[in-house]
């Protein structure tokens, strides 16, 4: 048998826990597609833990109002702590996510540092929000997946996993096409084309069916690098600012 930290394939595998209220809003995007076939090849373990299940009383409830006031209700600190506790067990180097609008954004380099962790534990708040001590209360890694705001945490965790799952050993079987992708080389991805050559007469540039590779790689990259200076002058400055090669 495999160990803990490697997949049925002999790949390592990265444990994802889950605590959310809506366990069942994963159903869909877990058991379809890219994750789907992680999961089954045993690279991608995703746990999910209904939080609300260590609340106390007959209602079981999770949320409070806020102290001083305001709309909304807050998560209450007793079935998170209770939650993340049991979730962790002795485990001490899993890595925690707390989602939040008022974390750090997403960026490709962070996917790519999470996809080097063991085990993940993510937290998908719901309500107004947090009670501040939630975020005392644990080392968390605080993410945003963009500056907006969602109805909870789900949606920005599975954006998370699906994220992180595409760029473990062994997920898209063509190890090659993630590192060709927007970002991963600090510029966007260059336009891509397929069958028929021409299009209600719109011709794919003739360099890609000259077979010569060296000439189409620096066609791409100078597509890559045009593109992002147009739509990201955010990430082309920052990709010249890094020395980058030409």
């Amino acid at each position: 048998m495999p160990d803990e930290g490697e997949a049925k394939s002999g790949l390592p595998h990265l444990r994802v826990d889950v605590l959310t209220l809506f366990p069942a809003m994963f159903d869909g995007v877990l058991g379809e597609s890219i994750l789907k076939r992680a999961r089954d090849a045993g690279v991608l373990d995703v746990r999910l833990t209904n939080f609300r299940d260590y609340a106390e009383g007959r209602h079981k409830k999770v949320d409070d109002t806020a102290y001083g006031g305001g709309p909304g209700m807050v998560l209450k600190c007793e079935p998170v702590f209770s939650a993340v506790r049991a979730v962790l067990g002795d485990d001490q180097d899993a890595h925690l996510v707390l989602l939040t609008p008022q974390g750090k954004t997403l960026t490709q380099n962070k996917v790519r540092e999470l996809a080097g962790k063991r085990r993940i534990v993510m937290l998908c708040g719901h309500y107004e929000g947090y009670d501040e001590r939630i975020r005392q209360g644990f080392p968390w890694d605080e993410i945003s997946i963009g500056d907006y705001v969602l109805t909870g945490g789900e949606l920005a965790a599975m954006v998370v996993i699906d994220a992180v799952a595409r760029l473990l050993p062994g997920t898209l079987g063509d190890e090659t096409s993630a590192t060709e992708e927007s970002f991963e080389q600090g510029l966007l991805e260059y336009p891509q084309y397929t069958r028929p050559p021409v299009y209600e007469g719109m011709a794919i540039p003739d360099i890609l069916l000259s077979g010569h590779h060296e000439e189409i790689a620096k066609w791409r990259r100078r597509m890559a690098e045009e593109r992002t200076r147009e739509r990201r002058p955010d990430l082309w400055r920052q990709y010249m600012d890094g020395g980058a090669q030409g």
